[in-house]
């Protein structure tokens, strides 16, 4: 009986020895190598070099300015030939604002223009009576210049009027709306028939280039400069900011990206952007490098007996498609070998 128990006790201390044993091989975490995969391929020395903090912002397309048609006299807008997308021309009439009121004005000018001439053509016709006789020693001096002044009185009258039927005239003829600059119609939704007041926005047109208007966070804005690097979701190349906005609106910094390839008949689509603002110490490698399995990215780094193992790593997008930043899993002076499947 005691042998079995002494037995039992030598077993039972075996299976806790190997049971330690397995928890403590469990408990490690270092990467094992990988018997399968050969060491042989591209190898790459891993290095840190300066990289962009890139930042996600929002973007809007739009036009470096737009332009305002405003209404320069009150009344009726009888005709408006362009709509929202139109091209314009910079002095293009577009429309005609009609004022009923400036017709009887411009007809009682006339009217008063035309009996000023008359009064003038009489006195006109008196002075030279006046001057005969004065000639002729029939009146005085006095009565000369007397019809002299009169004549020139009447002449000044029909000047007066004159000009008052050419102001409004004048003031008709700015009934007409005219485009203020070359560009796109943005907005027209003020329907014939309409009554405007001096000022009202009849249209809205873009002017100036079509550019990427960025919203920064006032905190972000304070690190960006005019050059900066700008990449824009679904767009090839890279754009630069080439204006800030010395004004916050809402907790929101605005500024300006030239980039090509912007579709200008799209004024105010909302696009996702990435600004680069700063930089930062990281290690930027081939995707080729990179495997992924299960949803994860693995690398295979060189081990000094000359093979490889399997390393887990945390990626983010670099600049370059074809490369990524490794954000964690291996340091600078690992070589990683290519080749895996």
């Amino acid at each position: 009986m005691k042998g079995m128990q002494g037995r039992g006790l030598t077993v039972g201390a075996l299976g806790v020895a190997l049971m330690a044993a397995t928890l403590q091989g469990c408990g490690q975490d270092k990467p094992v190598p990988d018997a399968g995969v050969s060491a042989n391929g591209p190898r790459l020395t891993v290095t840190a070099s300066d990289t962009p903090d890139w930042q996600s912002v929002s973007a809007e397309v739009t036009s470096q300015d737009q332009a305002q048609v405003l209404a320069r006299i009150p009344g009726l807008l009888t005709s408006l030939s362009v709509r929202a997308g139109d091209m314009v021309r910079q002095g293009q009439v577009i429309g005609r604002i009609a004022d009923s009121q400036l017709t009887y004005q411009s007809a009682a000018y006339g009217a008063q223009a035309a009996a000023a001439q008359a009064q003038a053509a009489q006195a006109k016709a008196e002075l030279d009576r006046v001057k005969f006789l004065a000639a002729n020693g029939v009146y005085a001096k006095a009565r000369l210049e007397q019809a002299e002044a009169s004549a020139s009185a009447a002449a000044a009258q029909t000047r007066a009027a004159h000009a008052q039927q050419a102001s409004i005239r004048a003031m008709a003829g700015n009934g007409a709306v005219v485009a203020p600059a070359n560009g796109r119609v943005l907005r027209a939704d003020v329907p014939a028939g309409s009554p405007v007041v001096p000022g009202m926005v009849v249209a809205v047109v873009t002017s100036g280039p079509v550019v990427l208007r960025l919203d920064l966070p006032e905190g972000l804005a304070a690190k960006v400069k005019p050059g900066a690097r700008v990449r824009v979701d679904g767009m090839s190349g890279e754009g630069s900011v080439t204006r800030i906005y010395p004004a916050v609106t809402a907790g929101q910094v605005s500024a300006d990206v030239a980039m090509a390839g912007l579709d200008s008949s799209l004024i105010g689509r909302r696009m996702a952007a990435q600004l680069a603002a700063g930089i930062h110490r990281g290690i930027i490698v081939p995707r080729a490098f990179i495997v992924t399995r299960y949803g994860l990215d693995y690398v295979q780094v060189a081990t000094k007996s000359g093979g490889v193992m399997q390393v887990p790593v945390q990626t983010s997008p670099a600049a370059d498609a074809k490369s990524v930043e490794i954000l964690s899993g291996v340091n600078a002076g690992d070589v990683l070998v290519g080749g895996a499947s």
